[in-house]
């Protein structure tokens, strides 16, 4: 049913009841993801877990005979929104390693970051209300689908504030332990790179995250199991 020769009362009305739509809510998980980096496959797992009150901590470790990739972002809920207090990523390459740590004040509305990053690129960092870092914006689009609200985030990660709307690419059918889903495949491209994420009504992560790089396969996890 199309929409093009209605009311722009209509439209805009429709809108206002997306984003009036209450939000999942939050519950702790365990997602057992396999994942294959760096062309070598790996166990990798997502957990989501209360620290005290409303702050949450959302986890994210891969690794395997070569490397090991480690994500932590510690976040309350605001107005319905997921905002980031504090971040860890750490990841190890053969000899390489890397780590830093950044720091979202929203007294201070700003974000900064420590370790092995550039100057340029440690901020401060004005915020922005629904600001979220690359790791939280995995949970945002899991819970946004599933409440009809468009994909659309302002990230500041790294020093940088990007702007990442997702677009709906296809649909596939997929199964998790054992049950099929229909899921939704989701996509932005950033230069020369590309996230796709499968994404289903009944659970609150992508069931597949998919990271390609110069039109190559990076980082690639899906889900096999969730409790």
């Amino acid at each position: 049913m199309t929409i093009l020769n209605r009311p722009l009362t209509w439209i805009a009305a429709g809108a206002l009841a997306l984003t009036s739509l209450p939000a999942m809510a939050l519950q702790p998980f365990t997602a057992d993801y396999q994942a294959n980096y760096m062309g070598v496959q790996a166990p990798g797992k997502m957990t989501l877990s209360k620290v005290d009150g409303n702050k949450w901590q959302y986890s994210l470790n891969v690794s395997n005979q070569l490397a090991t990739l480690s994500q932590n972002t510690v976040f309350d809920e605001t107005g319905g929104k997921l905002r980031p207090l504090t971040s860890n990523d750490r990841s190890m390459l053969l000899v390489k390693k890397r780590n830093v740590d950044a720091t979202y004040d929203w007294t201070k509305k700003q974000a900064t970051w420590k370790g092995d990053i550039k100057p340029d690129r440690a901020g401060p960092v004005a915020l922005k209300a629904g600001d979220m870092d690359a790791l939280l914006i995995n949970l945002a689009i899991a819970r946004d689908f599933a409440d009809g609200k468009p994909l659309t985030y302002r990230m500041v990660d790294e020093g940088r504030i990007k702007s990442l709307t997702y677009k709906t690419i296809g649909k596939e059918q997929v199964t998790v332990a054992g049950k099929t889903y229909d899921a939704t495949k989701v996509s932005r491209v950033d230069g020369r790179k590309e996230q796709i994420a499968w994404v289903v009504k009944e659970l609150p992560v992508p069931v597949r995250l998919l990271q390609r790089e110069d039109g190559k396969d990076a980082l690639d996890l899906t889900i096999r199991s969730f409790k």
